[in-house]
C-alpha cells in the first residue's frame, strides 16, 4: 500500500512536466526566470540561477534566477570555466554535480557558503551556449530522487530558448540587429551581413567579428555604443565605415536603443544598419564630431572633458595651442593647456599657469570677454588686431568657442595657428559642434565632479582618520576607491580598542556604490563600535548589528568579519558575517586562510547564529583582512585571489607593515573598491598583573574589599600608596551598593607602578561630581575624594550596567 505522501511525490514529475510545457507555449518576456521558478515549487530548491558563458569564454555569469538573495549562500556572480566550481566543474564535463553538506563543506568554495543543511546542484545546459542550471536547497535530505528529476526537467526548459537562438535571426528585418551586452552574441539580418561582406555560414554570432571588419580610426565612437553602459539610455546613432576586399570602405549608418535587462536578465542593444554611402560624398569632419562625441559619452571628470577636446581637435586641425578653462562665477579656471610648456603660451598666461584667472587678466583681455558674454563662436584669420594675450595664442588663426549648454555659459575654448591658416567651411562647421557637444559635456561632468567630491568627503569623513595605538601590536589600514562611478562605496575598517588590552579589528563591506551604501556604512560602523565598547563578545556584537540593520528597514545588507584580540595572552576570537576569512602570515612566512565558520550577511536574516572561531597568534604574527575588491574580479575567482594574496603576503617584510599594505595593493584592479587592514603582533613586553572580586551584599561588604585590596597589592610587593588604593576601593564599592541593585565586582590590574580600579555593577547611570556640597550634607563627597586622589578617573558601560574606574600611581 502507498502512502499519501509517496503518491504525492510520485506525481510531482508529471505535474512539473506540464507546468513547463504551458510555460514552452508563452512568449511572455520573463519566461525564463518563470521556468527558473519552477525549481522552487517542483524541486524544493531555496535558488536556482541559470549561467552561461561570457564574452570572453573564460567565466560562467548569471543571466537569470529565482528565490531568495544568492548571497545568503554565498552564490557568486560569476564562476571561472578552469576553476574548482561545482558549475564550472559540471559545464566541463558534462554530467550534473550533485553535493549534499558534508561533500559541499569539503570543497574550498564552501568558505563563502553559511554552515546548515545546504545542498547544492549543477546541471549542464544543452545547446550552442552550452551554460549551467544551478540550484541551492536547505532540506535536510538534499536534492531527493524527485527532485533531481524535476531539476533535470527545468534544464531541458532553460536550454530551449539558448539552443533556437541561432534560429531567431531569421525573423529578424533583413538590416536589423540584437546584441547581448554581457556575452557579445549578436543576431543580425542577412541584409546586415552582406554589408559586412559575410554570409550566413561563415558568421560565428560574435561582435567580435563584426567589428574587426570596421575601419580602426571609427572602432573608438562604435565601442561606445556597442559598449552600451550606465552612461548610455535613449537611442544612438552613429556612422562608421566598414572595410572592402577593394576600393574605399563603405559608410553605413547604425541606429540603436539600449533594452534594459531585468532582475538577473543582461541587457540587449537593438537597431538597424543601413548602407548610406551614396549620401555622404565628405564625411571626414562629421567622422570626428562622432569621435569626439563618443569620447565624451564616456569622459566622467572636467580633466576628461578637456583631454577629450584636446585629442578630438588639436592634431586633426593641425592646431598649435589649446586651451580650455571653465567659467565659475565671475572667473575663468583653467582645465587644460596643451602643449604643456609655459614657454609655448604668452606672458600673461604664465603668469596664471594651471590656476585661476582672476578679473585683471580677463579685463586685459576685452575681446575674450565679450565673445563670453554673446555666447556666439569667434573666429579670426592671421594678422587680426588682438590684445597681446590672444594674439600670443594664435598669432595665424584663432579661434575662440564659448563652450554653451542649457542656456548658459560653462567655459571657452581656445584653439590657435602659429602659420596662417585659413578657416574652411567644414572646419568652421566643426568648430562650433565640438564647442556644442564640449560645452553639455562640461556641464555633466561638472555636476559628476561635485557629487563625487561630496561622496567622497563624506567616506573620508565616515573612515576612521587615524588608527589607535595599540599595546603589543601594529595595524594599517587603506582605502582605495573604485575607478568608476561615483568612486565611493561601502567598505569599511575600523580598530576599537576596549579593555583590559583587547581590541577589535573590524572589515565590512555595505552592498551598493553610491552614498545610500556610504552613509549605511557609516552607520553600521558606528554600531559595532558602541556594542564593542559595551563589552559585549564578538557574537554578541555581530548580533546587534545584525537586528540594528533588520531595524533600519533598508534593502542593502552587509558583510564584516570581526575579530577579538586579546593582547596579553595573544589569542583572538573571529566572527564572519558572510565576508572574507581572515590570513595569517606566520612568523615562519606559512600563510595560512583561517576556516573560520561563517553566519549569514548583516540584515538579512532575523534568527542567525554567528560562530565564533579561536585564533593563536605568535610575536611577528601579521593578520590580513580585506575585501572581496582586492581578490575578485570577473577572470579571478575569490579562492585564485585569496592564493595570490597570500603570496603577495608572504614576499613582504612584516617589519615595515606600511609598506606591506603599500605593496598588496600595488597591482589592485580598481573595479571596486578595497579596503585592507594589517595588525602585526609583537606581543607585550610587560603583561598586567590582575585580581577580581565579587563583593557580596552583607554588612561588612566594604571591609572584605578592602581586605582584599591590601592582601592583592602585597602579593604583588606594593609597599607604598596603599592608603591611597584602600580609600579609592572604599568609596567606589560604597556608591555601587548604595545606589545600585544587583552583582558588584571589583576588578584590579597593576602595571609599571600604574594600579587600575574598577568596580562594575548593573545600573547604567554614570556617577555625577556634585557641584557644591554644604556643611550639613550627609551624601556626595565620595566621588570628589576619589577625583583628588585619582590621576584619572571615569565611567563607560559594560553590557546592561557600568564600570566606574580610578587609576593611582604606586610607589612599589
Amino acid at each position: 500500500m502507498v502512502s499519501e505522501g509517496a503518491a504525492v511525490r510520485s506525481t510531482r514529475t508529471l505535474r512539473a512536466e506540464s507546468a513547463l510545457r504551458t510555460l514552452a507555449a508563452t512568449s511572455a518576456p520573463d519566461r525564463s526566470r518563470r521556468v527558473l521558478e519552477q525549481a522552487l515549487v517542483f524541486a524544493n530548491a531555496a535558488f536556482a540561477g541559470v549561467y552561461v558563458p561570457g564574452a570572453t569564454g573564460e567565466v560562467l555569469s548569471l543571466s537569470e534566477s529565482a528565490g531568495v538573495p544568492r548571497a545568503l549562500y554565498g552564490v557568486r556572480d560569476s564562476y571561472r570555466l578552469a576553476g574548482r566550481s561545482p558549475a564550472a566543474d559540471a559545464r566541463r564535463t558534462g554530467r550534473a554535480v550533485w553535493l549534499g553538506p558534508e561533500e559541499l563543506a569539503r570543497r574550498a568554495d564552501s568558505r563563502r557558503m553559511p554552515a546548515g543543511n545546504m545542498s547544492l546542484a549543477a546541471l549542464p545546459l544543452r545547446g550552442p551556449e552550452g551554460g549551467v542550471l544551478l540550484a541551492v536547497t536547505e532540506s535536510p535530505v538534499g536534492f531527493d530522487s524527485e527532485d533531481r528529476a524535476c531539476l533535470e526537467l527545468i534544464a531541458e526548459a532553460v536550454a530551449c530558448p539558448a539552443a533556437t537562438e541561432v534560429t531567431h535571426t531569421e525573423e529578424l528585418p533583413p538590416d536589423a540587429f540584437s546584441l547581448a551586452t554581457d556575452s557579445g552574441r549578436v543576431e543580425v539580418g542577412d541584409a546586415l551581413l552582406e554589408l559586412f561582406g559575410l554570409n550566413r555560414s561563415g558568421f560565428d554570432g560574435r561582435v567580435e567579428t563584426l567589428l574587426a571588419l570596421t575601419v580602426p580610426e571609427d572602432l573608438p565612437s562604435l565601442m561606445s555604443v556597442v559598449e552600451a553602459d550606465h552612461m548610455f539610455s535613449g537611442e544612438r546613432e552613429l556612422e562608421f565605415r566598414v572595410l572592402q576586399p577593394s576600393g574605399p570602405p563603405r559608410w553605413v549608418r547604425l541606429r540603436g536603443r539600449l533594452l534594459p535587462g531585468g532582475e538577473g536578465r543582461p541587457a540587449r542593444l537593438v537597431g538597424t544598419v543601413a548602407d548610406v554611402s551614396t549620401l555622404r560624398p565628405g564625411v571626414t569632419d562629421a567622422a570626428r564630431v562622432q569621435r569626439l562625441a563618443a569620447a565624451l559619452a564616456t569622459a566622467g571628470t572636467v580633466h576628461d572633458v578637456s583631454q577629450a577636446v584636446v585629442a578630438a581637435l588639436r592634431d586633426p586641425l593641425r592646431a598649435d595651442r589649446i586651451a580650455l578653462a571653465e567659467l565659475e562665477n565671475d572667473r575663468l579656471v583653467v582645465t587644460a593647456l596643451d602643449p604643456p610648456e609655459p614657454e609655448a603660451w604668452p606672458e600673461l598666461w604664465r603668469l596664471q599657469w594651471r590656476t585661476e584667472w582672476p578679473d585683471a587678466p580677463v579685463r586685459a583681455m576685452p575681446t575674450l570677454a565679450a565673445v563670453l558674454r554673446e555666447g556666439r563662436a569667434r573666429i579670426w584669420s592671421g594678422g587680426t588686431d588682438l590684445e597681446p594675450a590672444l594674439a600670443g595664442v594664435g598669432p595665424g588663426g584663432l579661434a575662440v568657442l564659448p563652450l554653451t549648454a542649457e542656456g548658459r555659459t560653462a567655459g571657452v575654448c581656445l584653439v590657435g595657428w602659429d602659420a596662417p591658416h585659413d578657416f574652411t567651411p567644414d572646419e568652421r562647421a566643426l568648430l562650433t559642434a565640438s564647442a556644442g557637444l564640449a560645452g553639455q559635456a562640461l556641464v555633466r561632468a561638472r555636476a559628476f565632479d561635485a557629487e563625487h567630491e561630496l561622496v567622497g568627503m563624506l567616506q573620508r569623513t565616515l573612515l576612521p582618520r587615524r588608527l589607535p595605538g595599540l599595546p603589543g601590536a601594529t595595524a594599517v589600514a587603506r582605502y582605495l576607491p573604485a575607478t568608476a562611478g561615483l568612486e565611493v562605496g561601502g567598505d569599511w575598517y575600523d580598530v576599537i580598542p576596549l579593555a583590559d588590552n583587547h581590541a577589535a579589528l573590524v572589515i565590512g563591506d555595505v552592498q551598493g556604490h553610491n552614498a545610500g551604501a556610504a552613509t549605511l556604512m557609516g552607520q553600521m560602523r558606528t554600531a559595532l563600535r558602541a556594542y564593542a565598547t559595551e563589552g559585549h563578545p564578538p557574537d554578541v556584537v555581530v548580533s546587534h548589528a545584525n537586528r540594528l540593520l533588520l531595524e533600519m528597514e533598508t534593502d542593502r545588507f552587509a558583510t564584516c568579519t570581526y575579530v577579538d584580540v586579546d593582547m596579553e595572552q595573544g589569542t583572538a576570537w573571529c566572527v564572519r558575517a558572510g565576508h572574507l576569512p581572515p590570513v595569517l602570515r606566520h612568523p615562519d612566512g606559512r600563510i595560512e586562510v583561517v576556516e573560520a565558520e561563517v553566519g549569514p550577511p548583516l540584515g538579512v536574516l532575523d534568527q542567525a547564529d554567528f560562530p565564533m572561531t579561536p585564533l593563536r597568534f605568535r610575536p611577528g604574527t601579521v593578520l590580513a583582512l580585506t575585501t572581496d575588491g582586492l581578490v575578485e574580479s570577473a577572470g579571478k575567482d575569490i579562492d585564485e585571489g585569496l592564493e595570490q594574496f597570500g603570496r603577495d603576503l608572504v614576499g613582504a617584510d612584516p617589519a615595515h607593515l606600511g609598506l606591506v599594505a603599500d605593496a598588496l595593493l600595488g597591482d589592485a584592479r580598481r573595479n571596486d573598491d578595497i579596503a585592507l587592514l594589517l595588525m602585526r603582533y609583537d606581543g607585550m613586553a610587560v603583561r598586567p598583573l590582575r585580581e577580581s572580586w565579587t563583593v557580596w551584599r552583607v554588612p561588612e561588604a566594604v571591609r572584605h574589599a578592602r581586605r582584599f585590596t591590601r592582601r592583592t597589592l602585597r602579593s604583588w610587593g606594593v609597599t607604598e600608596g596603599m592608603d591611597v588604593a584602600l580609600l579609592v576601593v572604599s568609596e567606589l564599592v560604597t556608591n555601587a551598593l548604595v545606589h545600585t541593585g544587583g552583582q558588584v565586582r571589583l576588578d584590579l590590574s597593576l602595571v609599571n607602578g600604574r594600579l587600575r580600579i574598577a568596580v562594575a555593577d548593573n545600573s547604567p547611570r554614570t556617577p555625577v561630581k556634585p557641584t557644591g556640597i554644604g556643611w550639613e550634607a550627609t551624601g556626595g563627597r565620595g566621588i570628589l575624594l576619589v577625583e583628588a586622589v585619582s590621576d584619572a578617573w571615569g565611567a563607560v558601560p559594560v553590557g546592561g550596567g557600568k564600570q566606574v574606574w580610578s587609576e593611582v600611581l604606586l610607589g612599589s
